[in-house]
């Protein structure tokens, strides 16, 4: 991977970014990144916004525009939206909620099999870090953070079937509904970011549940 093609995974995955913010991971000079910047610019895939410093000088952030989310993999999302329209022209509103319910349970299985590798009695991190695993690699660019409240933070920084979910809601519901069987009856899992509905990426916290007494 390239310098320029760095700066923009940056970009996709840590949101909008100083030149000087996004070159220390990369042990780059903050004019080296503004140079790649400003050519990113001029091919559309960035925008910059400049907003008050400390001592009134503007401090400018850097932002992935829709050309440069459009980048990464996104599944041929005209065609999924194509097809899902087809299928429910053909064979009514059902056959999507069948669809959505297959695809359901075999996600559910995949996530079960792989969670089930990890300790019963293990740390919540490592759990929601072996579910972030798998969606990591169905490509949707996906970490755990831990908080300092005890509860995880799962970040989706790429959703590679966007242009569906924006088509049917259904989609999104499910996937909050499985990573809330598959983690168990223990925590709680929120989304506080959504992606599809114009958020810059996915976001959930899982948070511990107190036993009642």
């Amino acid at each position: 991977m390239n310098t320029f093609e760095r700066i923009l995974l940056q970009l996709k995955m840590r949101g909008p970014q100083t030149a000087q913010a996004l070159g220390e991971p990369l042990g780059l000079t903050s004019m080296g990144v503004r140079r790649q910047l400003e050519g990113a610019q001029e091919k559309g895939l960035v925008d910059c916004e400049d907003s008050g410093g400390k001592v009134g000088r503007p401090v400018r952030r850097w932002r992935l525009s829709e050309a440069g989310h459009a980048r990464f993999p996104d599944r041929h999302a005209e065609l999924t939206v194509d097809l899902l329209g087809q299928v429910q022209a053909l064979f009514g509103a059902d056959a999507i909620e069948r669809l959505i319910a297959t695809r359901e349970q075999a996600g559910e299985a995949l996530y079960r099999r792989r969670l089930d590798e990890v300790a019963h009695a293990a740390p919540l991190l490592d759990k929601v870090a072996a579910l972030a695993a798998v969606r990591d690699e169905e490509g949707y660019m996906a970490e755990a953070q831990a908080r300092e409240d005890g509860s995880v933070l799962l970040l989706e920084h790429h959703c590679p079937i966007c242009a569906a979910a924006r088509s049917c809601q259904d989609f999104c519901r499910s996937e909050l509904d499985v990573f809330q069987r598959v983690l168990g009856p223990r925590v709680k899992v929120i989304r506080i970011e959504h992606q599809p509905s114009g958020g810059r990426r996915c976001a959930y916290t899982v948070t511990p549940v107190m036993p009642a007494p």
